[in-house]
């Protein structure tokens, strides 16, 4: 079966599985990816996993976005509509050899809040943790909702595009008082190669 035949049967599988709970399908480079309100994604996930014709038994990655800096053009393309923050779903059925992306938006770009997969996928325990440690998105029911990547006492979201490079403060093993200790960030920006402006013609050789 041909690459393109599949992915249009696979169109009109999730389009008459989902129905109003679609929001919409693009199709791309081969690639199919869904969007689906995050009212939904609980209900549209038990489908995608337990209907026949689409049997996506498998989430191989879970990842959070950000679309603060993503451009008018590109935010009305993909109908982001002012939404900031997303969680990305990358579905496998390995019966039907069959892959699907799922984007879900958060409603809130100030408490960007999505309920968690973790019952359906339990592959998406991780996945989860990590989206909310780097971009402080909330899934509700998570059974154990942490911080995976940075430190206990971290501050912020470091994947967010307003979060500083330099961070926010720094820590470092304080020998008197024998102990890691957190102050503020003391990296102050250099500019390590200077801008040099050459004369016209600089380096020509005369023939």
């Amino acid at each position: 079966m041909s690459t393109s035949f599949q992915q249009e049967n696979l169109s009109k599988a999730l389009h008459s599985v989902l129905a109003d709970k679609l929001s919409s399908l693009q199709a791309q480079n081969g690639e199919l990816t869904i969007v689906v309100r995050a009212d939904d994604i609980l209900t549209v996930s038990k489908m995608l996993r337990d209907n026949s014709a689409l049997s996506f038994d498998t989430l191989i990655d879970l990842c959070g976005v950000d679309y603060s800096t993503y451009g008018d053009a590109l935010s009305a393309k993909y109908g982001l509509r002012g939404k900031r923050f997303a969680a990305v779903y990358h579905l496998l059925s390995v019966n039907l050899n069959h892959r699907l992306r799922v984007r879900v938006l958060a409603e809130n770009n100030d408490f960007p809040v999505i309920d968690s997969v973790t019952e359906i996928w339990p592959a998406a325990n991780w996945f989860e943790r990590e989206a909310f440690d780097l971009y402080g998105i909330i899934f509700v029911g998570h059974p154990d909702l942490r911080r995976i990547l940075t430190d206990y006492g971290f501050i912020g979201n470091p994947f967010r595009k307003d979060f500083p490079l330099t961070g926010y403060v720094e820590m470092r093993y304080d020998a008197e008082q024998k102990r890691v200790i957190y102050q503020p960030v003391s990296i102050e920006p250099r500019e390590i190669t200077p801008h040099v402006i050459r004369e016209e013609h600089y380096g020509d050789c005369e023939s």
